[in-house]
């Protein structure tokens, strides 16, 4: 007896301890890794510092992350770049950013690196994306005497296209205005309302055309009252609480259209001037320990499976019996182990080539079969 084809079970056994392998990798990338997003303002904006979960404005930790051992580093964004085509559809993104981890979070060294959609800042284990994009206007309010308050909050996209956003902006007068916390809190501004990065209007109907920051301008409700700054009550970063209007602890007392740089003012001789909005990017820092052995498992897996796919097993069977003197009987069957197709013609050469040179009296009569040798 004879067999070939061994090779397509150890493909078979590479394929599975593969798969069981991936499904390792991907528990252990579960479990111990982390991700968080986060809003990084363009043009001179803050940045970000990764110490903490608190840094991430969503934070979706493993079961065995307590956020405590996270890779420090910090980020800010130079500037933000887009192209888009002429229907409004972007084509790329760029973000010119400064980055320091490492001996350069004591040192005070910026690292410059161009971040790009799908290629990411790989910083100890960790991968910084640029996922999205939008923008943050700026309102600067004036109070009576002359002191002056400047807000730079991002608003939310609404539109994926025009980028036609809504947002709210909460300002405190300035410390020492209004001795009294109670009547301090009487005079809070509240912005809110929609920003188009390339106005288009429908009489006093903004929306945006365009989503390049061509023609930015802002259609704003304006509150006073209590804005809920100090309450400790958790609100919307993108609208002002419904409850604070009803019950009327802030109160709307100018609805206006802006483009950069206007400005309103109101009653009691408060100025709200917008001027004008920068960009902001969408930042997710990854960390999954188990990636690279979800990518060698993965390899190995196709690697293990096209050598099962490809490689045929056989099985043939020889017997020689005597039969008259100075003559023996052949007798020849095989066995297609995996797929028949076209093993009877391959047993056909097989059988020619071994009884090649033999002087055959009579017409040998071989079979082949898939359930067993039959002879």
């Amino acid at each position: 007896m004879a067999e070939k084809g061994y090779l397509r079970e150890f493909g078979n056994l590479v394929f599975h301890f593969a798969l069981l392998g991936l499904l390792l990798a991907v528990a252990a990338g579960k479990m111990f890794g982390y991700e968080g997003n986060v809003i990084v303002i363009a043009d001179g904006g803050p940045g970000f510092c990764s110490a903490s979960p608190a840094a991430f404005d969503s934070f979706r930790a493993g079961n065995l992350v307590d956020g405590t051992a996270l890779h420090p580093m910090c980020i800010r964004v130079n500037g933000f770049d887009a192209h888009y085509l002429p229907s409004g559809q972007a084509t790329s993104y760029a973000a010119d950013i400064d980055y320091q981890a490492g001996a350069d979070l004591t040192s005070g060294q910026w690292r410059p690196y161009p971040l790009e959609v799908n290629h990411p800042l790989r910083l100890g284990g960790d991968r910084v994306y640029l996922q999205g994009h939008g923008y943050a206007p700026t309102f600067t309010v004036t109070f009576p005497g002359g002191q002056t308050r400047t807000a730079t909050v991002q608003w939310r996209p609404d539109s994926p296209l025009t980028l036609l956003s809504s947002g709210a902006v909460r300002i405190d007068p300035p410390a020492g205005m209004y001795p009294d916390p109670r009547e301090r809190r009487q005079h809070q501004i509240a912005i809110e309302g929609l920003f188009a990065p390339t106005k288009q209007l429908d009489g006093t109907l903004l929306s945006s055309s365009f989503p390049a920051l061509n023609d930015p301008a802002v259609a704003i409700d304006i509150y006073r009252g209590d804005a809920g700054l100090d309450t400790g009550r958790p609100q919307s970063l993108f609208n002002l609480d419904p409850r604070l209007k009803e019950q009327g602890r802030l109160t709307k007392v100018k609805r206006t259209n802006l483009t950069a740089g206007q400005q309103v003012r109101l009653d009691d001789g408060t100025v709200v001037r917008f001027d004008g909005a920068v960009p902001f990017i969408n930042l997710q820092v990854s960390h999954d320990p188990g990636q690279l052995w979800v990518l060698v498992s993965a390899m190995t897996m196709m690697a293990g499976l096209l050598v099962s796919l490809v490689v045929r097993r056989r099985r043939v069977w020889a017997r020689i019996t005597p039969a008259t003197p100075g003559t023996v009987n052949v007798e020849l069957g095989g066995l297609a182990r995996t797929d028949n197709s076209g093993w009877g013609d391959e047993f056909e050469r097989l059988t020619t080539r071994l009884l090649a040179g033999l002087d055959t009296t009579t017409q040998p009569v071989v079979t082949a079969g898939k359930e067993g040798p039959r002879t």
